[in-house]
């Protein structure tokens, strides 16, 4: 898959970057079909880039929020991606379908949320690990290998099992927008750019791609500040 990489000055930079594509993007499907459907990620790049939406014009009341990936863990535990993105949303009137992580029979959980995807998403955001993981899809997984369906769940990583989208699922996606800050991310970085299927990021198949990187994890020259990509 073709990844067409920009890279900005800095983490605060790629918010605001992020921010003005997501916007132009939800307003764009909004007038074509009537409705944006959005998966995101966990960790602190999002959350940021959510913050600055507030100061985007947004139409939030046609805005369907899924998520890419989620601990199994209580309601409202600063481990779950699910309370960040509450918190950032604030009072924008997006739909928010969450992963059902705290269900008695996890297995039916994840096909149940399978079911409640869309036929494509008009965005996914996914995030680069240092080891090259992305959603919930790490090295060596079994889940990496599941094909015959769009949600599932992980062996246990960093102390949580997780429920994530499969490859099948990602590859729903119309537009991928992929956050990538810190220096620790440049090696995977570029073995992402370059195609590098050995990792689990590399394995994402999507219509489109834009990969917006900050310059410590970049590989090109830093631009001064947000833009907003066509």
């Amino acid at each position: 898959m073709h990844h067409e990489l920009q890279v900005v000055a800095d983490p605060d930079a790629v918010a605001g970057t992020a921010a003005a594509f997501v916007a132009r993007l939800a307003q764009a499907c909004v007038q074509a079909h009537g409705r944006f459907t959005f998966a995101v990620s966990g960790g602190h790049t999002p959350w940021a880039m959510f913050a600055r939406l507030a100061h985007e014009h947004v139409p939030w009341e046609h805005v369907a929020v899924f998520q890419v990936d989620e601990r199994v863990a209580p309601d409202g535990d600063p481990d779950r991606n699910l309370t960040h993105l509450r918190e950032s949303l604030g009072a924008a009137p997006a739909e928010v379908i969450a992963m059902p992580v705290n269900d008695a029979d996890l297995d039916a959980a994840a096909a149940a949320y399978g079911r409640s995807l869309p036929g494509r998403f008009d965005l996914v955001h996914l995030g680069l690990g240092p080891d090259g993981h992305t959603a919930s899809l790490v090295p060596r997984d079994p889940v990496l290998e599941v094909s015959d369906r769009l949600v599932a769940l992980t062996a246990p990583y960093m102390g949580h099992q997780r429920m994530t989208l499969t490859y099948p699922a990602l590859a729903r996606a119309q537009q991928v927008l992929w956050l990538i800050t810190g220096a620790d991310k440049r090696e995977p970085l570029s073995r992402l750019v370059a195609g590098d299927r050995s990792i689990p990021a590399g394995r994402v198949e999507a219509a489109a791609s834009l990969v917006l990187a900050d310059a410590a994890a970049g590989q090109g020259p830093a631009r001064a500040g947000p833009q907003s990509p066509a």
